[in-house]
């Protein structure tokens, strides 16, 4: 006879569940067996099992309801999942870039090639008289 066979009521020693009541639900060889009831279903090291005398009768991977019926007619407590509720999450709003206006520049007034040529011609001339 298998120590932990399915329906074996058990005292989890080890772990963040220890020292509440779970159900062997699944054995999986001989060191490992998936437990469910006051713990979260999940495969357990039977090293962190304590086997009491009680037994359910359950069938092999049952679900979590049938566990939880059965623990209710004990009078034994169930973990109870428990979600989150996800709060909406304050979004960041990018920073804008501050574009600074720099005060543009007076477009002065572009001078013809004749214009240049003519104040070329003057400067001679005032040149030439006070050459003389």
């Amino acid at each position: 006879m298998i120590i932990f066979d399915v329906g074996r009521i058990c005292l989890k020693i080890a772990g963040r569940d220890a020292g509440r009541k779970c159900v062997v639900i699944e054995a999986i060889d001989a060191n490992f067996v998936v437990v469910d009831g006051d713990v979260r279903r999940k495969k357990v090291n039977v090293k962190h099992l304590m086997p009491t005398q009680k037994t359910i009768q359950i069938k092999n991977k049952a679900s979590h309801e049938e566990v939880k019926a059965a623990f209710e007619k004990l009078g034994l407590n169930v973990w109870e999942r428990k979600s989150k509720k996800v709060t909406a999450r304050v979004k960041r709003q990018k920073k804008k870039k501050v574009i600074s206006e720099k005060p543009k520049k007076a477009k002065t007034p572009k001078k013809s090639p004749e214009a240049k040529k003519e104040k070329t011609f003057d400067e001679s001339m005032n040149d030439s008289d006070v050459e003389a």
